[in-house]
């Protein structure tokens, strides 16, 4: 469903992405680890269109989609859930949620559904959906972030660092419902520091430092792995 062939990016003379190559097929979920900076928001920044590849190509359903505008992209299927939720903080979570469903606005009827899906996954949202986004906790927001990108109907979703800045129950409860997410059919390729909780719901994992892919493999095998457990997982 998704694939990236030595996918290069650069800001200016630094080279971001160099030569990544990466897989995830329909209904997988595929952990992206690294350490800050090591370009794992600039792998999802060039898929979803927002920054432009210097080389390579990302395929996504057999199609190339590289240099397409965020918007087709989110048309053919794959949204982004960004780093720091970026909500509109002075908007309400419905008004939030519903930016989400922009490029089928259009299809009120399938707005309305999937907005029901939302409220039915994250209930609390639901009872807060005429509050301001901002006046809601960390963890709260977060479900908004996710619940926009939920409206966007993705066949995958890219999820950057969604348990960023929250407490350990709030973080558990996150993970939980990314796995209800995957499990219903929605390929999800997930970038995380918290190397643990994520590897526990993966199927599959890769290693990004420095901009370039120096592992992957099997949940077990990463969550074994000596030298993942000392850098990733601290133990």
């Amino acid at each position: 469903m998704l694939k990236l062939d030595r996918l290069s990016m650069s800001y200016g003379s630094f080279r971001a992405l160099d030569n990544v190559s990466l897989h995830a097929a329909p209904g997988e979920l595929v952990v992206l680890l690294g350490a800050n900076g090591a370009g794992k928001s600039s792998i999802f920044l060039t898929m979803s269109g927002i920054t432009r590849a210097t080389g390579g190509s990302i395929q996504f359903d057999g199609k190339e989609v590289a240099g397409l505008r965020p918007s087709q992209i989110v048309s053919a299927g794959m949204v982004h859930c960004p780093e720091g939720r970026k909500l509109f903080p002075g908007m309400s979570v419905l008004k939030n949620l519903t930016l989400g469903a922009y490029v089928h606005r259009g299809d009120t009827t399938g707005i309305r559904r999937s907005l029901e899906e939302v409220f039915a996954m994250f209930p609390i949202l639901a009872e807060k959906k005429d509050d301001p986004a901002g006046s809601l906790s960390g963890g709260q927001q977060q479900m908004v972030a996710i619940g926009r990108a939920l409206m966007g109907r993705p066949k995958a979703l890219l999820l950057d660092e969604p348990s960023l800045g929250l407490a350990p129950l709030v973080v558990r409860q996150v993970f939980e419902v990314i796995q209800r997410i995957n499990q219903a059919g929605t390929t999800v390729l997930l970038a995380e520091q918290n190397a643990y909780s994520a590897l526990r719901i993966a199927h599959r994992a890769y290693v990004i430092e420095g901009g370039r892919i120096v592992m992957e493999g099997d949940r077990d095998t990463l969550l074994n792995h000596e030298g993942i457990r000392k850098a990733y997982i601290g133990a």
